[in-house]
């Protein structure tokens, strides 16, 4: 059964939502969306006789968890590879994608905090303390380390070797 916003109803019960729909429910383009399918990163959960996309909830939650590695500035191709890890653990990949964000967060609200200073007194000298909000290597670092944690790749098979020896302090 269809109403008019485009949403089918399954005959388990379950809601499908058409490509149109998802897409005023993402701000995702569908162009975007029939994208992702295509190079086999998120697919509809089933396709109507005519060939139209069906998601589920549980396709949109992958799709939220691709929409947060996008904001993360992962490339498509590491996510397809994370996402579609047997290790990939949602929960453990939320908790490092929120501690990323936070990261971030953290380092627009120093250099917002450099913008206002130099606004309010100008530039005095230049001086290394003058340039360490621009320093994104903490959060280079900890993305390295999340993508590793992800996945089976040859990266993360390089990181685990280097990093075996490392201690604490070395970590952080």
């Amino acid at each position: 059964m269809e109403n008019e916003s485009r949403t089918v109803v399954a005959e388990s019960g379950s809601v499908l939502r058409q490509v149109h729909e998802v897409s005023r429910l993402t701000g995702v383009s569908i162009r975007t969306l029939q994208y992702y399918d295509k190079i086999g990163l998120f697919h509809p959960a089933k396709y109507t006789e005519a060939g139209y996309r069906l998601y589920d909830d549980a396709a949109l939650e992958t799709l939220q968890q691709i929409l947060l590695f996008r904001e993360l500035e992962f490339p498509l191709k590491d996510i397809g590879e994370i996402i579609g890890s047997p290790d990939f653990d949602r929960s453990k990949a939320l908790e490092q994608q929120i501690e990323l964000l936070k990261l971030k967060k953290e380092h627009i609200e120093t250099l917002i905090d450099l913008a206002v200073g130099i606004k309010a007194m100008g530039v005095k000298e230049m001086t290394r303390e003058g340039f360490e909000a621009f320093d994104t290597r903490k959060i280079d670092e900890y993305a390295r380390q999340a993508k590793a944690t992800w996945g089976t790749t040859n990266a993360y098979k390089e990181y685990e070797q280097k990093s075996k020896d490392w201690t604490k302090a070395d970590r952080e």
